[in-house]
């Protein structure tokens, strides 16, 4: 596997900026033009992709109101999974008109499918890539079909353990997907900062070898932008136009003016890590006349040797470094000196010149 995927021509991995990918999700509450304008604010934000989800209730769950179908606790309480899906999903008949608004835009869009028909439906969009969803990474058939695709594929691994994750992977593989990521994730929405636990992801970088990110699901930008010190190389958060909004996702997704923050702060960190470099930067040419380094504190004579009260180390930079101060001692002078003038060796009767 490389550690670089492109989508859309663009260019995933470490020695790129983070690629960040706006999650619309359920956050357009049923309303068209909602779900045009996240795509707008997304494009103005500065992310690179959107994505959204492509399930009906009928493919993702079974319509039933028997215990386990039923939600308890948390933002969907009192729910069963057919009503939640049936009022979170992105109806079908608008992908199309999604998929053209962001190309129009020159936003990249891409789904997670949630079935095999679902894949067949995004591939007559030709959709330029695939995310498998943390609940689905158990779903090795779903993720082979996808792979079968040939297209970019991302994977994220909440709720997965190390051999579940191991085991996505392989599913990916053997199904002949040539490009492929994956992103830490914890699955509690909102997740709370201190379950995520990110030096996760440089050990799944060691493990894997693969395009490494980081999926979202904290209530502001600290989780991502740290990450990315740990080599994500994605960041997917969910966006909303109003988090106040009362959608399925909308109390744990970015508003506006914080993906335009993470779009700029992630990168901006990522620039900041650079590479090994222990040579002058050129911000600092300017400031080298501050350093320290030895000046005259007295007027000297030619023939007069330096003694310690003679010279001192202090700032500006002009003169020889303090380091050599003591080799300097005894030395007789050539010429005569000022007080307050920078020592050089060609003042001195046997220097280095």
């Amino acid at each position: 596997m490389n550690k670089i995927i492109s989508i859309n021509g663009q260019k995933i991995g470490s020695d790129f900026p983070p690629y960040i990918i706006a999650e619309m999700s359920a956050n357009h509450n049923g309303r068209l033009d909602v779900a045009f304008k996240i795509i707008e604010m997304a494009k103005k934000a500065g992310a690179d992709a959107l994505k959204i989800q492509t399930y009906r209730p009928d493919t993702i769950t079974l319509n039933s109101d028997a215990p386990d179908f039923q939600i308890r606790g948390g933002l969907w309480d009192g729910k069963t999974l057919y009503e939640l899906y049936e009022w979170a999903h992105t109806p079908w008949e608008w992908h199309g008109r999604l998929f053209d608004y962001a190309r129009k835009l020159d936003l990249t869009i891409f789904s997670s499918p949630f079935d095999n028909t679902a894949v067949d439906f995004l591939e007559d969009l030709n959709a330029p890539a695939y995310k498998i969803a943390s609940f689905e990474a158990v779903d090795l058939e779903l993720i082979k079909y996808v792979a079968s695709t040939g297209k970019p594929m991302i994977i994220s691994t909440g709720m997965a353990d190390a051999e579940e994750i191991a085991e996505a992977i392989e599913a990916a593989r053997e199904g002949g997907c040539k490009e492929l990521a994956i992103l830490h994730c914890v699955s509690g929405y909102p997740a709370p900062a201190a379950d995520y636990n990110l030096h996760t992801i440089p050990d799944m970088i060691k493990r894997h070898g693969l395009v490494t990110g980081l999926s979202d699901h904290t209530l502001d930008n600290t989780t991502a932008i740290t990450s990315v010190a740990l080599g994500a190389s994605i960041i997917e958060k969910h966006f909303t136009l109003d988090r106040s909004g009362g959608g399925p996702d909308d109390s744990f997704s970015l508003e506006p003016a914080e993906l335009v923050a993470l779009c700029r702060d992630s990168k901006i960190a990522w620039a900041a890590l650079g590479k090994v470099d222990y040579g002058r930067k050129s911000s600092e040419q300017g400031n080298v006349q501050f350093r320290r380094s030895l000046y005259f504190i007295k007027a000297l004579k030619a023939g007069d040797v330096v003694t310690p009260d003679s010279i001192r180390s202090v700032r500006p930079g002009f003169g020889l470094p303090p380091k050599i101060m003591k080799e300097l001692l005894g030395r007789e002078l050539s010429v005569d000196v000022d007080v307050n003038t920078a020592v050089t060796w060609d003042v001195f009767r046997d220097n280095r010149e």
